[in-house]
């Protein structure tokens, strides 16, 4: 199904935004921001107008999710109704405003009941129909995704509802191995600072009057790991200016893992994410097909905070200021 997609299409290589990880890349997507602006800068993080108060993917408190807008609320502002199916931050009330029609999130809703879902809001009248929805898929299964995203087609086919998909990823996937773990108590002993998330790279808090000594091992030269002051991070990361990124980051070369308790299930070949964005394993995946989109083939390789001003095209929203622009689909819409 996607291969038939693509071959009347658009589809390519989408480079994520750092930190390659799941909530930063879905609220870029949807605000054409990278997480150093838009604020969801890990799938865990702090701030330090909430001591004390950890981020975690749960989290629907609005604090944590408006420095930015996503389309939906866009769109919603602008009189274009909006319907989400699913994404990290859809939940979240911002200016009193949430999407139309929402679900709250749980993976045990079956990927049919998703599509039916999506399904009955279009079968509704043209009022009140939505314009924009998203629909979310948690399997890592990309032969059921393809299933259900030819069902989800045919039921579209079947009320006459023309249709523009957008489909992506959020990052990609590299292997990673119980023989490539980087130990932080072998660094530095864990009473003197604090451990805000591990794993494809540590964001790391020193503890009160224990700054130098923490700078001065984790700093250091590293085998399979280099780390960062959050205003030395290198440039190419577009990561640093925001206050939540971590005092210190430390990312490892990719491939490695690096924890202060390695978690029971590493304990053979596995996939891992989060690491410079720039590696061709981390490339998330893109393709739209629609009445609006010409069959232009394969795109080169585009970054993915570009994919917002495409879905506020399609849909006829009014975009927001962002990172990104239409310029790598421009010449494949139709005028």
């Amino acid at each position: 199904n996607l291969t038939a997609l693509a071959a009347t299409g658009i589809y390519g290589p989408m480079r994520p935004s750092f930190p390659s990880k799941t909530f930063p890349n879905h609220w870029t997507l949807v605000t054409g921001k990278t997480p150093d602006h838009h604020g969801i800068v890990g799938n865990t993080m702090e701030d330090a107008a909430r001591p004390g108060e950890l981020f975690k993917m749960a989290s629907k408190d609005p604090f944590w999710w408006s420095e930015a807008e996503p389309i939906w609320i866009s769109a919603e502002k602008q009189g274009i109704r909006s319907a989400t199916m699913f994404w990290p931050g859809s939940e979240v009330e911002l200016d009193g405003i949430r999407p139309a029609d929402w679900w709250p999130f749980s993976q045990d809703l079956s990927n049919d009941r998703r599509i039916n879902a999506v399904i009955d809001w279009m079968r509704r009248p043209a009022d009140i129909r939505p314009k924009l929805v998203t629909l979310y898929f948690d399997t890592v299964d990309i032969a059921e995704v393809d299933s259900e995203i030819g069902r989800l087609q045919q039921q579209l086919d079947h009320l006459g509802q023309p249709v523009n998909f957008v489909i992506v990823s959020d990052h990609g996937m590299t292997e990673t191995s119980p023989e490539r773990i980087i130990h932080l108590d072998q660094i530095l002993a864990r009473d003197q600072y604090r451990l805000v998330e591990d794993g494809n790279y540590a964001a790391i808090e020193p503890l009160e009057g224990n700054g130098d000594a923490v700078r001065a091992a984790f700093l250091r030269p590293h085998e399979h790991m280099q780390c960062w002051t959050r205003g030395n991070i290198p440039a190419e990361f577009a990561y640093g200016t925001n206050p939540r990124v971590p005092s210190i980051l430390c990312l490892p070369k990719i491939g490695w893992v690096v924890y202060q308790d390695v978690p029971e299930w590493m304990t053979g070949i596995g996939g891992g994410h989060g690491y410079d964005q720039r590696e061709p394993d981390m490339n998330a995946f893109f393709l739209a097909n629609g009445p609006a989109i010409l069959a232009g083939g394969r795109l080169p390789l585009f970054d993915n905070v570009n994919i917002y001003s495409l879905v506020a095209r399609l849909a006829g929203v009014t975009p927001e200021a962002s990172d990104g622009s239409l310029a790598p689909f421009e010449p494949m819409l139709v005028p």
